[in-house]
Formats: C-alpha cells, sequence, structure tokens
C-alpha cells in the first residue's frame, strides 16, 4: 500500500521524531518458510555502535546487537507471515500483514511508522516508506537485525522437523544444496507452492 510519505534514496529525510518504531522485514526471498518482520521504538537519541543494515552483519555480530536492542528498546515485536499466507496473497502483502503484525505486537503505541522500502502497510499512525532505510535510520537498521535473528532461528527450528533439507544452513534460500534437495525429496509443508522453482516440482 502507499505510505503517507516515501523518500527516494537521494531524499533528505526529516528529523527522525521521538517515540516513532522503525518497521523491516526478512525472507522474502527464500523458497521456504515465513516472512517475519520487527518493529522497534528506540529512546530518542540513543546510539548504538555498529548497528546497520543486517546483511552487512555477521551472524555474531547480529546475535549480540540483537541482545543489546531487546535490552534498550522501548518496545519491539516480531510479526509473521507464512508460507501458506505468502501463496494466498503474494509475498509483498504477506510482508506487509507481517509489519502490521509486528506493530499491532507493541507495548507501547508509535508515534509514526518508518517502514524500509517503498511499500507500507495501513496503520493508525502516520507512515512512512524509506529506500534503504536499513542503512539511513538506526531504528529500521535495528528491525532488521531482529528480524533476521528471528527469522534465523525459526528456520534452524525448522531444521529438526524437517531434516534433510538443510534449513539450518541456507535458511530456506535457493541454493544450489536447497535445490538439489527439493529434487530430492520434493516440497514440505514450509515451502512455498507459489515460487516458481517449488510450483516446477508439483505434481
Amino acid at each position: 500500500m502507499r505510505p503517507d510519505y516515501c523518500y527516494r534514496a537521494q531524499d533528505v529525510l526529516p528529523e527522525f521524531p521521538a517515540g516513532a518504531c522503525g518497521v523491516d522485514e526478512a525472507g522474502r526471498g527464500p523458497l521456504a518458510g515465513p516472512v517475519l518482520a520487527a518493529a522497534v521504538i528506540l529512546p530518542a537519541g540513543v546510539g548504538l555502535e555498529g548497528v546497520r543494515d543486517s546483511k552487512l552483519l555477521s551472524a555474531l555480530q547480529r546475535a549480540r546487537l540483537a541482545s543489546e536492542i531487546q535490552g534498550m528498546a522501548v518496545s519491539w515485536a516480531i510479526g509473521s507471515a507464512s508460507a501458506a499466507e505468502i501463496d494466498t496473497l503474494n509475498i509483498l502483502q504477506a510482508t506487509l500483514l507481517a509489519m502490521q503484525r509486528a506493530v499491532s505486537g507493541l507495548t507501547h503505541a508509535p508515534t509514526e511508522v518508518w517502514v524500509d522500502g517503498l511499500h507500507a502497510p495501513s496503520f493508525s499512525w502516520l507512515s512512512r516508506a524509506v529506500v534503504k532505510g536499513d542503512q539511513r535510520v538506526v531504528s529500521i537498521s535495528a528491525a532488521s537485525i531482529l528480524a533476521k535473528t528471528a527469522r534465523d532461528a525459526h528456520m534452524i527450528h525448522l531444521s529438526d522437523r524437517y531434516p534433510g533439507y538443510g534449513f539450518e544452513q541456507h535458511k530456506g534460500y535457493a541454493s544450489a544444496a536447497h535445490r538439489a534437495a527439493l529434487l530430492r525429496k520434493g516440497p514440505c509443508p514450509e515451502h512455498r507452492r507459489s515460487f516458481a522453482p517449488v510450483r516446477a516440482l508439483l505434481p
């Protein structure tokens, strides 16, 4: 959906208001598992050394920073949309649903909602979409770290329920090992049947 404001990479951002939350997702691209989103409200003026886009951090760095973010946040929450919801809604709409669920899980109402990317769900609060927000807004960066660490942990859990696919290694992304496992074993209930590499293996 269209946010109230959308900022492209070249745009100057307004000042981030006290009490606003940052929102980001993890898991739009994989062939399996849910898409997760995190919403984070940080104390005004907080400084978090090392916080940046989760894709630029190692797993150990993300785990350390996730613990720090959770410890100092005014409020944080995780929302998800399942593989079945992704197949029903499409990945964009499922991502927006996960974001709505994350924000609704906050124990403190935000003053505004700042979302990474071009799109934002409908909220009761003013929403701003920020292209490359996970590199430009510390609260969005913090949300990207929480979403990524939560999703990685979930995929490791799924590797116990569905062994042999290597979810603990590739986290559901379309690696060569994952594709080979799909060919060998066929899709499991956590695979996204609307995604072409999985759909091609369905009867």
